[in-house]
């Protein structure tokens, strides 16, 4: 059986941190407790579920990773998220050598060595040799992520899995799927594309549009509104260099916008990572605050506080994007995957309102036009 013909969906992970972990974690959690895996985002599309993803490769930096097993390299320092399942003997794929590029910030280096990157002495790979590695296991999948604000790292790594024939998740706020030179490249390619950045299964950007979407139902006028992060992962200390921030807040601000029936002035809406707190750890804490007018004009305001572990809240939606990535091979798709991006994505191809996006994936992986 050849792996185009396997139910298995050989997936390649580029940047093998905290969400990075929690995937690792969550297939084997899968696999091991099947039926009984708690907080699984669609169990079964178009026949396939999470333990059926197969991680057949890791690319990353880190002088911990590189070199080892994924199963290894999931525990290993910066990573703090949680350790929801430690069993990974079965996580064997091999983490190489990736390029640097801009997927460091200088200031990633100069943290205590728990906190920080630590760069492996192992020679880069270079394009052609990631490509061959891609070939050589069979990949079928890439999902991305890379640290935010990583542009021409993350442009490297689909340049190589579009000459690798490799679909694409693209988990940060970089825009490919949702770019239409990208889109259109993929496209022309015959390969199917999802992005971009991750909405989490439940976080802050699911909860602020609910509410927004619930006081527009509703009649209510939504004069200005905010989404405060903070949070003491990686990912958070990467955001702490501002000029790295910007694809985020357009990201994250554009998924609220989206839900608006009339947009709000740039001065009246603020949503994007605002702190770096070490001892959080991977716990990410949103603050949303929405303010309002009701009928007549009486004023109304809305204030929450929201508390997740942030990685595992990724993983579940990143299995969700690969199953349905493979599903859009098996059928010969190319291109965005709309239908599952509108659902999964804070910044896809087409926003649509969220209870809808949900129905377009179940239509999508039951084969039905959409």
């Amino acid at each position: 059986m050849t792996a185009q013909e396997s139910k298995f969906i050989r997936t390649a992970i580029v940047g093998v941190g905290n969400c990075a972990s929690s995937l690792i974690q969550g297939v084997s959690y899968c696999r091991a407790r099947g039926e009984d895996a708690v907080g699984v985002s669609f169990p079964e599309l178009a026949g396939y579920t999470p333990a059926d993803v197969e991680l057949v490769a890791g690319f990353d930096v880190d002088a911990r990773k590189v070199g080892r097993t994924l199963g290894e390299a999931a525990m290993a320092a910066p990573n703090c998220t949680e350790r929801f399942y430690t069993e990974l003997s079965d996580q064997t794929a091999t983490v190489h050598r990736g390029p640097d590029l801009d997927g460091v910030a200088a200031h990633m280096l100069a943290r205590p060595e728990d906190r920080s990157f630590r760069l492996s002495d192992t020679p880069a790979l270079d394009k052609d040799e990631i490509i061959a590695i891609l070939k050589e296991t069979a990949a079928e999948v890439m999902i991305i992520f890379l640290p935010v604000g990583s542009q021409k790292a993350v442009e490297f790594y689909v340049e190589c899995a579009l000459e690798a024939g490799v679909a694409v998740v693209n988990g940060i706020p970089v825009f490919i799927a949702s770019n239409p030179v990208w889109a259109a490249r993929f496209e022309k390619a015959g390969i199917p594309c999802l992005g971009d950045d991750f909405k989490a299964q439940l976080g802050a950007t699911i909860v602020h549009r609910t509410l927004a979407n619930l006081a527009e139902m509703r009649g209510v006028e939504i004069d200005r509104t905010y989404q405060l992060n903070v949070g003491g992962n990686t990912d958070f200390l990467n955001m702490s260099e501002q000029a790295r921030l910007t694809s985020k807040r357009e990201s994250k601000t554009e998924a609220v916008q989206a839900v608006m029936e009339d947009r709000l002035a740039d001065d009246d809406i603020r949503i994007g990572p605002s702190d770096y707190i070490p001892w959080l750890n991977d716990r990410k804490v949103a603050y949303v605050r929405l303010e309002g007018r009701l009928f007549g004009g009486a004023r109304t305001n809305i204030e929450l506080r929201l508390d997740v572990e942030d990685s595992p809240n990724a993983a579940a939606e990143a299995l969700t994007a690969i199953r349905c990535a493979r599903i859009a091979r098996d059928r010969g798709l190319s291109g965005p995957v709309n239908a599952a991006s509108a659902f999964l994505f804070k910044h896809p191809p087409e926003q649509v309102e969220d209870t809808n996006a949900h129905d377009l994936v179940l239509k999508f992986a039951a084969g039905e036009d959409v």
